[in-house]
């Protein structure tokens, strides 16, 4: 557990959960938002110990949160799901519908199998990491999204999605993908990175990209771990069946 980490080194005081650390120029930067205080310390305080990561700042609930990213403009957001006053669902759909130049969202949970988890990814999250995970991997998964990759674990993703009821069947024809879209989509559903995807399908790198391009916006996803989620929801993704 994170907080037994870092338990004996918690910041202390009525502003800890808003005070800034100096950003370092060529890091990205962070804001955490859990309601944990020991949880939210301690990724702090372990976190800005990672090569180009800069904490910016702490929120303790959805509300803080959506304020903080907003005053900060941190490149990534580190969202717990379950928080008071707004949870990280809510949270996330507005920062990225109401706030000008978002943060990317990266929801952490205990859980795999969290509904919470899949609506925060349906409400337009980059991804999400679970908090069993070491620090350095936590922090790569930031990295990764701040450079405009998702955070895809598919395994727990297919766990998730299917304990909830599937989507409408029709929700893929209607967006008249075609054939290479499908494929495009299916590979982005095993986490495959854009040129993983150029290299098996024998594109350009900017093929790949428009493709990727395009099966967003006929989903009307608003990134590509939306784009998987509908995939799975609606049965164009079968879980143990990756091709």
């Amino acid at each position: 557990m994170i907080g037994s980490q870092a338990s004996a080194a918690v910041a202390t005081g009525p502003d800890a959960s808003t005070a800034v650390t100096p950003n370092t120029p060529g890091c990205t930067t962070l804001l955490i938002a859990d309601d944990d205080e020991v949880t939210r310390s301690g990724l702090r305080m372990l976190l800005a110990l990672q090569p180009g990561i800069s904490v910016v700042g702490e929120a303790a609930d959805g509300v803080e949160a959506v304020e903080l990213a907003r005053q900060l403009r941190p490149d990534v957001v580190l969202m717990d799901v379950r928080m008071p006053r707004r949870n990280g669902i809510d949270a996330t759909r507005q920062l990225l519908a109401d706030t000008a130049e978002p943060p990317k969202v990266v929801v952490i949970t205990t859980f795999e199998n969290d509904d919470y988890v899949t609506a925060a990814l349906s409400a337009g999250a980059s991804g999400f990491v679970l908090k069993r995970l070491p620090v350095p991997k936590i922090a790569e998964a930031v990295r990764v999204v701040a450079a405009g990759e998702a955070i895809l674990f598919p395994a727990a993703l297919r766990q998730m999605v299917t304990v909830r009821p599937r989507g409408s069947a029709d929700a893929l024809p209607q967006a008249a993908l075609t054939s290479r879209e499908e494929e495009v989509l299916r590979l982005m559903a095993t986490g495959r990175s854009n040129p993983d995807i150029a290299e098996l399908c024998r594109v350009s790198l900017e093929t790949v990209k428009t493709h990727v391009g395009n099966v967003l916006t006929k989903l009307g996803a608003q990134n590509r771990t939306h784009a998987v989620v509908i995939a799975y929801e609606t049965g164009l993704v079968v879980p143990g069946v990756t091709g």
